[in-house]
């Protein structure tokens, strides 16, 4: 069993920062996973925000948070974290982390690929 715990989310105005983390746990996480944050807003369906993999770093990110986001892991912590710049209205919603075991990188963004979720953290922007 993998569980993922996310934290720092909040409200904050357009133009302002957020840093989200996830830290891993359980049994089941060891060796090398991708790693990702994923976003739901209200009555739209999840999408993946970006991606890393633990094993060498490798990221992916979705062309509407590129330049302005950033995904890093601390290996040491079993954590990820998202960096959010330049927050936009449009980047507020539930921001989820998820988790699936890899041997090779080139994390994908698609929600069929990966198996461990966490609960979601709220991030709300105000224009």
């Amino acid at each position: 069993q993998v569980h993922l715990l996310e934290s720092g989310g909040g409200s904050v105005e357009a133009g302002g920062s957020l840093r989200l983390s996830c830290a891993a746990s359980g049994e089941d996480f060891y060796g090398t996973h991708c790693m990702a944050w994923f976003r739901q807003a209200p009555e739209k369906e999840r999408e993946g925000v970006a991606s890393i993999f633990t094993g060498g770093g490798s990221t992916r990110y979705m062309p509407a948070v590129r330049g302005r986001f950033t995904i890093s892991h601390d290996r040491a912590k079993n954590t990820i974290f998202l960096q959010m710049n330049g927050l936009k209205a449009e980047d507020t919603a539930m921001y989820y982390c998820a988790s699936a075991w890899r041997y090779s990188g080139g994390c994908d963004l698609g929600t069929d690929d990966y198996n461990y979720w966490g609960q979601g953290t709220q991030v709300t922007v105000s224009s």
